[in-house]
């Protein structure tokens, strides 16, 4: 088996040398003569996967991108060539949850909030969503929760149409697929429209699709009326609106699912689902590969609670270490070099806890206990 892999898929030898000789490419810019050979191709989401990149490839088994979202896979062509297909659904959704977390610390302590008493509204509560809304309820902030197809889906959820989130919420975050047709298109979903409705101090995360919201429109209203703005994913990825970033509190280059483990966890999951196309048993587990962390174990006592969260969470990862290199770099090394050498971040789940009446909303947050 010959299997092509992006460069930047964490531990994908690791995990594929059983099934076959692994190659690696640059996921950006590969061109269809550089895929030829291949028998499975493994890519993330900076790769558009579709019959112009497939053109000169006859022998193409399986496609798998490490990633939630598939709007850069034509997955009616690979039907059509009868390729199989996965993706890797809430392989990063704790790492996610995470970074939006550590945002919203930072909001609170630059605008001096109290979060029991801001509304947080979730655009898309999906694998990600869910578990930012889980968080939230443990953390005491109030809910609006906007998912049209979850509301179609199930008849109870507790369904906010957007334009009426728009109105109410004191804080909007992002988590919705990108979609530019069918009945729930997100494409430019805040627009100029809906950003006149905002709350003129509401805050903006976005850590989703950078299309979901029309950048332009967004730089055009930062600039009549600045509100609190943080931003991971950007439009044009990866030349993105530069202009945008002195109006961000917050700038990433797409890494909010970068953990090592949320990255990871992509790779092995696309390496179940081709041992199970191949009938083969798979030999290599996640929990085998995973470094041992820096900081493994840690006692809290009975004194710890809701306040002392934010300092334990930020002993594992702090958001603004990303901003700071975000720009010190991207005017120089650029947004893909940013990406390529994003430093080492572990899960809370890497920190193991102990100590007397652990309080049960720690789960709730991703921490793990002895």
């Amino acid at each position: 088996m010959n299997i092509y892999a992006d460069e930047n898929m964490p531990l994908v030898r690791e995990f594929f040398a059983d099934l076959g000789e692994v190659t690696t490419f640059d996921g950006r810019n590969v061109k269809a003569e550089a895929l030829r050979e291949a028998d499975i191709l493994l890519v993330r989401s900076v790769t558009q996967v579709d019959a112009s990149l497939l053109s000169q490839n006859n022998r193409l088994r399986f496609v798998g991108t490490a990633t939630i979202g598939t709007e850069h896979v034509d997955r009616d062509y690979l039907a059509f060539r009868q390729i199989s297909f996965s993706s890797a659904p809430g392989c990063n959704a704790q790492s996610v949850l995470e970074y939006v977390l550590s945002s919203l610390w930072f909001l609170v302590e630059r605008y001096q909030w109290s979060l029991q008493h801001k509304v947080l509204g979730i655009v898309g509560v999906g694998s990600i969503g869910q578990r930012l809304a889980t968080a939230a309820k443990a953390l005491g902030i109030p809910l609006l929760l906007c998912d049209p197809l979850r509301a179609e889906q199930e008849p109870d959820f507790p369904h906010t149409d957007f334009a009426t989130l728009c109105q109410q919420a004191d804080i909007i975050s992002f988590h919705t697929p990108l979609e530019k047709s069918g009945p729930y298109p997100s494409y430019h979903l805040l627009d100029t429209v809906h950003l006149a409705q905002l709350k003129p101090d509401c805050a903006i995360i976005n850590a989703s699709r950078g299309a979901v919201i029309d950048n332009q429109a967004l730089l055009t209203a930062q600039q009549q009326q600045r509100r609190p703005l943080v931003l991971d994913v950007w439009e044009q990825e990866p030349d993105i609106l530069l202009p945008l970033l002195p109006y961000c509190d917050l700038a990433t280059a797409h890494i909010a699912g970068h953990s090592v483990e949320g990255k990871a966890r992509g790779t092995e999951m696309l390496y179940q689902r081709c041992c199970e196309l191949l009938q083969q048993q798979p030999k290599v587990t996640l929990a085998a590969l995973l470094p041992v962390p820096a900081m493994e174990k840690l006692q809290l006592s009975a004194n710890f609670g809701l306040p002392d969260v934010q300092n334990l969470a930020r002993m594992l990862y702090d958001v603004r270490r990303d901003d700071a290199l975000f720009r010190y770099h991207i005017t120089g090394h650029g947004f893909d070099w940013l990406r390529k050498s994003y430093p080492a971040r572990r899960e809370y789940s890497a920190l193991q806890l102990s100590g007397p009446a652990l309080p049960a909303w720690l789960d709730s947050l991703g921490f793990s206990r002895q």
